[in-house]
């Protein structure tokens, strides 16, 4: 096949640090490649993923994330590109709606978003027309009314990521700076375990430093730090040395990029029961699920005692980049036999 892959605007493929996304494009576009499949990426300036790209991207700028005219503005060079690929996959908002997309090309588009209110009748009129594949059996539940494709957890290239020992003595947390995200739930857990925490996150726009300079900085301290945003190579490291991920999710996120890096890591996750959290997080085996700061503390203090191999073995059996772009191939396959 040929298949033509279009990432957003905003960030690169692979991402130089925060872009969960565009980690999951580049891992894909890599995975089809090795495959045997020619791949069209439609993606960032500054791209490095080793595919075929569509020249001319638009510069990156991450503060711009969400841009509407960004994004309108890429999917029509994406798609003037894309006129001779045998199937197109759009990780996209805009692109899949867009007029001119080729005809009679089957088009996929994976849903990186929650399904919101918002969005609910922009996805309920891109199905009808497209195949929509949703990232968490939680998130496609949020909306009974769209017609989802598939259900595809996002997968990892385990042999890529170092297993930790764990013995840095610390918890971490891992996101960017947003409310739902659960980071002051993270300090107040971690000094009620009496263990440091030690903070990688992103902070792009205007409302991440606010929401920094006003909520988090004040509960920074010794035992609290600060790290900024890491690359790869430091975020693994940081991972691998801890003796928990501690993700008190507020908000039903559709999936969770950061805990299987972490459980990749063979590092346990400790999370509240929110959105895709219980289908990538086995309590009392590869992390514990709790609700509230106490509860999540005593979770990180027994996380110590869990199986480290326990934890990577469920990354490369339930999300490995094998299995992601099996499952990614099964549908394009599927797609485009019924074309015929």
């Amino acid at each position: 096949m040929r298949i033509g892959l279009v990432a957003p605007p905003w960030i690169p493929v692979p991402p130089p640090a925060y872009g969960g996304t565009e980690s999951i494009i580049d891992i894909l576009a890599r995975g089809l490649a090795a495959s045997g499949h020619d791949v069209l990426l439609a993606a960032a300036s500054g791209s490095t993923c080793p595919v075929d790209k569509v020249p001319g991207p638009p510069l990156a700028d991450g503060s711009r994330i969400g841009n509407g005219t960004d994004e309108l503005r890429h999917s029509v060079y994406a798609f003037a590109a894309m006129d001779d690929v045998d199937l197109i996959h759009d990780n996209t908002l805009a692109g899949p709606l867009y007029r001119h997309r080729p005809k009679g090309t089957p088009i996929v588009a994976t849903a990186h978003l929650p399904f919101s209110a918002e969005n609910h009748d922009i996805y309920q009129a891109m199905a009808t027309d497209t195949a929509i594949i949703a990232i968490s059996h939680h998130q496609a539940d949020t909306a009974p009314a769209i017609k989802i494709r598939r259900v595809i957890h996002h997968g990892i290239d385990t042999q890529s990521v170092p297993l930790g020992a764990g013995d840095g003595g610390y918890a971490c947390f891992l996101g960017r700076m947003h409310p739902g995200k659960g980071l002051p739930e993270a300090i107040e857990t971690a000094r009620l375990a009496q263990v440091p925490l030690r903070i990688a996150a992103k902070m792009y726009s205007a409302e991440e430093h606010e929401y920094y300079a006003e909520v988090i900085a004040p509960l920074l301290g010794p035992d609290v730090e600060y790290l900024g945003e890491l690359n790869a190579a430091d975020k693994f490291v940081l991972l691998g040395g801890s003796v928990a991920l501690l993700n008190p999710l507020q908000w039903d996120e559709p999936f969770g990029m950061a805990m299987i890096e972490s459980l990749a890591t063979g590092t346990p996750v400790v999370a509240t029961f929110r959105g895709s959290a219980p289908e990538i997080v086995s309590d009392g085996v590869t992390g514990y699920l709790r609700s509230s700061p106490p509860e999540l503390a005593e979770a990180v203090i027994a996380a110590a005692t869990l199986d480290r191999g326990e934890c990577r073995r469920a990354a490369e059996n339930y999300f490995s980049a094998e299995r992601m772009v099996a499952e990614h191939l099964a549908l394009y396959e599927e797609l485009l036999a019924e074309q015929k």
